[in-house]
């Protein structure tokens, strides 16, 4: 006997049968009418296992034919098992005075739903008739937890078989990672619905064969907007956006979810003015509103172009919308933090983050350790560290970060050295940590320790060394340097190529570094600029000059640099009026 609470002070002792109808009834409020007198005993009576007052219930129940009595039996049957009551549903099944193999299917449909297929598999054998759908059932269940070879086997026994059972078997080998036996099962097929076509093309483009998925959907005749922004999904994933966005232009109509896959395929490559300007469209050309997965999208475009009054924007549409009460797996959450923590707006970030959903989720806490540091709240951050549960080398880095930041060097190195996996991120960021607080010789210990232990340096290893050389006009450590790029990497990056230029300018080594420029295959502003500026500090002129005009045949954007080089020039010339 259980205590229920009937008022401010009054208790009344209840049998548990009673709070079972009870829940049932409040479950059930959202699908079917409430329980019935006589079915809210009719659960009772099965519960505690009184099986002859529970017939003699069945009996007394509502219908005009033994049909339709059976009709009604097999409805309670249903509403018991998809609410949890699988043993209740089995004992109503096991005294129904009449069953069809609608009632076993019903009955079999719930094991399987629930997982017990051990006694799904022993119904299956007991029943007295099986169709079609009977032998599908069985078939699904198996191959929803794995069991693909007990699927395969009843699939081949199957005596008649519709496109449910065909697609079944399709989705069932797909699921569990045989793309080539559906795909054989595809072929065999004597009619496909859109359900296969659809099935397989998915199946191909989640497994990365995204031109085997295109093919087939260039045969398919009745394609509809699932097929369509399946391949939509499919060309961003890999890259190729161009040809997703001439899919999408094609569609011939379009829902929240195939605007959605476009979005966020020009977000997620990086395309953040297109997938804002595409938001755009959608909200001016259609009736589509804007789900919580757009709104994800939006907000990294957001922080990836900079526009933070329009992330503000849709943070005020998510709310008017009440999205923020859908975000069932945090993810619009994160992507808030996200966006207000790349901004620094971090009173924002923090409102988001103290919810319950996004605490301690490890992305949304870097985020904040990160956003913390850059907007220097190192105690926050020190104290969000701290408090973690679970910390990844993204963690450590932000942290060390922002203690060189704040010239803690003690604190970062003994970080550093507690760090239990430092990769190369680590390292550089403590190579760089030093080299800020001008402490170049244990930057250099610290890239012979780096390399002592294994790690490879990054590109921005070697360019913040490089430039730190350059500093303090170390020439022979910068040969050394020069020497292990040329011995470990065969094309030698933009940005390391620039920091040689650089490197070798300020030491005096200006013909090396016009060496460099001149062999380099491609060169950005910084290119021009560092070599313009090298042969100004030398008082080369001239040759600054001839560099000037070469970059301006190449129609490189000039900026403020480009033109301080060049006056520099003129004037330690004698040139300037």
């Amino acid at each position: 006997m259980l205590a229920l609470c009937t008022g401010p002070l009054k208790y009344v002792e209840l049998p548990f049968y009673y709070l079972q109808v009870r829940c049932f009834n409040s479950i059930w409020k959202t699908q079917k009418p409430i329980l019935t007198v006589n079915d809210s005993q009719l659960l009772c009576c099965l519960s505690q296992q009184r099986l002859q007052e529970a017939r003699n219930l069945l009996e007394k129940m509502p219908g005009r034919s033994s049909h339709a009595r059976v009709v009604y039996w097999t409805s309670i049957l249903n509403n018991y098992w998809r609410v949890g009551f699988v043993d209740e549903a089995r004992a109503l099944l096991d005294i129904m005075p009449e069953r069809n193999v609608v009632s076993y299917n019903a009955m079999l449909a719930g094991y399987v739903q629930w997982g017990r297929l051990s006694e799904a598999w022993k119904l299956f054998e007991e029943m007295p008739e099986r169709n079609v759908v009977s032998w599908t059932s069985m078939l699904c269940g198996y191959a929803d937890t794995g069991m693909i070879r007990e699927a395969r086997r009843l699939f081949e026994e199957m005596p008649e078989r519709n496109v449910v059972s065909w697609n079944a078997m399709i989705v069932g080998l797909i699921r569990n990672g045989d793309l080539d036996g559906a795909k054989r099962v595809f072929v065999d097929m004597p009619v496909r619905s859109v359900v296969s076509w659809n099935a397989m093309i998915a199946g191909l483009v989640e497994n990365g064969r995204v031109k085997e998925a295109r093919m087939l959907f260039e045969e398919m005749d009745d394609k509809n907007v699932i097929t369509w922004t399946t391949m939509i999904c499919g060309h961003c994933r890999e890259g190729n956006v161009r040809d997703g966005y001439s899919l999408f232009r094609r569609m011939p109509g379009r829902n929240v979810v195939s605007w959605t896959a476009m979005i966020s395929g020009f977000t997620w490559n990086g395309l953040y003015e297109e997938a804002l300007l595409l938001f755009l469209e959608m909200k001016s050309n259609s009736n589509v509103k804007p789900n919580a997965e757009a709104y994800i999208s939006l907000a990294y475009a957001c922080t990836g172009v900079g526009f933070l009054c329009f992330g503000k924007q849709l943070h005020a549409q998510i709310i008017v919308n009440g999205l923020e009460y859908d975000d069932y797996d945090g993810r619009l959450c994160k992507s808030l933090i996200h966006m207000y923590s790349s901004f620094g707006i971090m009173d924002s970030a923090d409102h988001i983050f103290n919810k319950k959903s996004c605490n301690f989720d490890l992305h949304s806490c870097n985020h904040m350790i990160d956003g913390y540091v850059r907007t220097g709240q190192l105690e926050k951050a020190e104290s969000l560290f701290n408090i973690l549960p679970d910390r990844n080398k993204i963690t450590w880095t932000s942290m060390i970060c922002g203690y060189f930041s704040a010239g803690l060097l003690q604190k970062a190195c003994y970080l550093f050295y507690s760090m239990p996996d430092k990769d190369a991120v680590a390292w550089t960021s403590m190579i760089s940590g030093h080299v800020q607080n001008e402490l170049f010789a244990e930057a250099a210990c610290l890239f012979s320790e780096m390399k002592a232990n294994c790690v490879s340096p990054l590109t921005s290893t070697y360019a913040i060394l490089l430039g730190a050389t350059g500093a303090v006009a170390y020439l022979d450590y910068g040969k050394q340097l020069h020497s292990m790029l040329v011995k470990t990497m065969t094309d030698l990056h933009l940005i390391v190529n620039n920091s040689l230029i650089s490197m070798y300018a300020k030491c005096g080594e200006v013909e090396d570094a016009h060496r460099i420029f001149t062999s380099m295959i491609s060169k950005d502003i910084i290119s021009w600029n560092t070599m313009i500026m090298g042969f100004s500090h030398h008082g080369l002129a001239k040759a600054a000059l001839q560099t000037f005009e070469a970059m301006l045949e190449t129609e490189t954007q000039l900026d403020s640099v480009t033109f301080l080089g060049i006056l520099s020039a003129c004037s330690n010339a004698g040139l300037a009026s």
